[in-house]
C-alpha cells in the first residue's frame, strides 16, 4: 500500500472534472519508455519462536528498517516513528501487520527487476542474521491468527482497521494475514490502455492459479489455493473486483473515473496527519462538502490518495498494477513481470491474448474469478475447458513476447527464462499451494511450520 511522507502545499487545486480525466492521460508513454514496476512483499517472523515481531520490541521491525541503513537506504518518517526507507532501488514499506514491501524503482527490462530483487532479498536476509529474523514468501500466514500480529504505526491503517469490519469479513485478514507480488506497466494511449487493463482482467484469474500460495490458516488446510484470492471477495464489494465496465464500449478514462469517484473514501492527508473520511464521497469533496473538511475542496494530491484506496483486480492510476499473485519466493518474483510484460509490451502477443479472451462473457469471466482461489489450474473457462488447458498457449504468448522485445543480459540471454518456473507448473499439474500441500502430508506430518524450516526464500 502507498506510504505518504509529507503534505504537499504546493498541490494542484482541482478545478474541474477534466483535471481527474487528464490524470490518467498524463500516464501516456511512448513504447521506448515503457518501464515495470514490481512490487513484492514477505512476512517477517523471529527465528527464536516463530512470532511475527512488532515495531517496537527489540529486534522488531523498526530495528529491521534501520539496519537497512546500513545498504544506503533513507527512512521515511510518520509521526516521528521511521515507516519506510527510500532508495535508488525504490521504497521499502510496511504492510499493516509488519509484512515488509519492496516497491520497486521503474526498470527497463525483467534483467534489471531480478537484480533489484536479487539485492534486496541479500540485504534483508543479512539484516535477518543479525536480528534474528526470518523472511516467508507466501499469500497468507500460515499460521498466525488475527490476534497474533500487531499493527504498525501508519495512521490509514488504523482508519483502515476500524471500517473494515463494516463492509466486509474479511477485510482486516486481507490488512494483517496476506501478501502478494504486483506489476505495474505503463501504456501509450486510452485505447492500449483499454486493451491492456481487458486482456489484464480476464486473464488475472491464471496469474492467481499460477501463483496460488496460501493453503493454510491457523495451522491446518483452508480448503483453497489461494487463500489470498478469496479474502478479497468479502473485503469490501465498492473498491474489489472484476469491473465488467472496462468490457463495455466506450471504455475509457472517463468510465474509470466515474467507476473512483464511486469508491467511498477512506482519509485525506494533511498536515502530516490522516483524516477519517471512511465511507464518505469524493463527489462531495469535490463540492467543498465533505463533513471532516467543510468547505474545503481537494487537489490532485487527494484524487492520487484516493486511487490508491481502490482494490480491483486490475487497478488504473498513471500506469496498470497486476494484482492477482500471492506471495512467493524470488523466482516467482521475476516469473510475474515476465509473464505481464510478455502478453502486454508487444502488440502481436497483446493482440494474441485479446483473441483469446474476447469472446468470454462477463458471467463467464466471474465464473472464473471466483473458482480460481480453490480450483487453481483446474477452474473453468469458457468452451468447457478448464484454465490448465490454456495456461501453456499463454505461456507461449508471453514466451513470444518477451523473444519478440529482444531484451538480452551481459550473456545475450533474453527474458523468456523467466518464463520457466510457470512452465513447470504447467508442466507438473500443480501450483504452489498444492506441492505444499503434498509436503504437509507426506513431509510434514501434518505440522504446518515445518513449512518455516523448508522454506526457501
Amino acid at each position: 500500500m502507498s506510504t505518504k511522507t509529507v503534505s504537499n502545499s504546493n498541490a494542484v487545486a482541482i478545478e474541474d472534472r477534466a483535471q481527474l480525466v487528464e490524470y490518467f492521460a498524463s500516464g501516456e508513454k511512448p513504447a521506448a519508455r515503457w518501464r515495470i514496476g514490481t512490487e513484492h512483499e514477505k512476512f517477517v517472523y523471529s527465528l527464536n519462536d516463530l512470532h511475527a515481531p512488532s515495531y517496537d520490541e527489540p529486534g522488531g521491525i523498526r530495528d529491521l528498517l534501520m539496519a537497512l541503513t546500513e545498504f544506503g537506504w533513507t527512512p521515511v518518517e510518520e509521526g516521528g516513528k521511521v515507516i519506510a526507507l527510500s532508495g535508488p532501488d525504490g521504497t521499502v514499506s510496511l504492510e499493516p501487520a509488519g509484512q515488509l514491501e519492496l516497491s520497486g524503482a521503474p526498470l527497463e527490462n525483467i534483467h534489471q527487476t531480478c537484480g533489484e530483487a536479487d539485492r534486496h532479498l541479500k540485504q534483508v536476509k543479512a539484516v535477518g542474521e543479525k536480528l534474528g529474523l526470518g523472511f516467508l514468501g507466501l499469500g497468507m500466514w500460515p499460521d498466525k491468527a488475527r490476534a497474533d500480529l500487531p499493527m504498525m504505526p501508519k495512521g490509514r491503517y488504523v482508519i483502515m482497521a476500524n471500517h473494515m469490519p463494516r463492509v466486509g469479513s474479511l477485510g482486516l485478514d486481507m490488512m494483517l494475514r496476506t501478501c502478494t507480488i504486483q506489476v505495474n506497466l505503463d501504456y501509450s494511449s486510452e485505447a492500449d490502455m483499454a486493451k491492456k487493463f481487458r486482456v489484464g482482467l480476464a486473464l488475472q484469474p491464471l496469474a492467481t492459479a499460477l501463483f496460488a500460495n496460501s493453503p493454510f490458516t491457523e495451522k491446518a488446510p483452508n480448503g483453497f489455493l489461494s487463500f489470498r484470492s478469496h479474502i478479497w471477495s468479502d473485503t469490501d464489494p465498492h473498491r474489489t473486483g472484476m469491473l465488467p465496465f472496462v468490457f463495455e464500449d466506450g471504455f475509457g478514462y472517463e468510465r474509470y473515473t466515474d467507476y473512483a469517484l464511486d469508491v467511498p473514501m477512506y482519509f485525506v492527508y494533511r498536515d502530516g496527519r490522516y483524516i477519517d473520511a471512511a465511507g464518505l464521497s469524493f463527489r462531495d469533496f469535490l463540492n467543498g462538502e465533505l463533513s471532516v473538511l467543510p468547505g474545503e475542496k481537494p487537489t490532485m494530491d487527494d484524487w492520487a490518495d484516493h486511487l490508491s484506496t481502490a482494490f480491483p483486480e486490475v487497478r488504473l492510476k498513471t500506469f496498470l498494477e497486476m494484482r492477482g499473485a500471492d506471495g512467493g519466493p524470488w523466482g516467482r518474483i521475476c516469473a510475474l513481470p515476465a509473464l505481464w510484460v510478455g502478453l502486454l509490451y508487444d502488440s502481436q502477443a497483446l493482440d494474441a491474448a485479446w483473441d483469446l479472451v474476447k469472446r468470454w462473457s462477463i458471467e463467464e469471466r466471474q465464473t472464473l474469478r471466483d473458482s480460481v482461489p480453490r480450483l487453481a489450474l483446474d477452474a473453468p473457462v469458457p468452451g468447457g475447458r478448464r484454465l490448465r488447458d490454456i495456461a501453456g498457449e499463454v505461456l507461449d504468448i508471453a514466451n513470444a513476447g518477451l523473444a519478440a522485445r529482444g531484451r538480452l543480459n551481459a550473456s545475450g540471454d533474453n527474458e523468456t527464462g523467466f518464463l520457466d518456473p510457470l512452465r513447470e507448473i504447467v508442466r507438473s499439474g500443480k501450483v504452489p499451494a498444492q506441492q505444499m500441500l503434498d509436503r504437509y502430508v507426506h513431509a510434514w506430518d501434518e505440522d504446518v511450520c515445518q513449512l518455516y524450516r523448508d522454506s526457501k526464500f
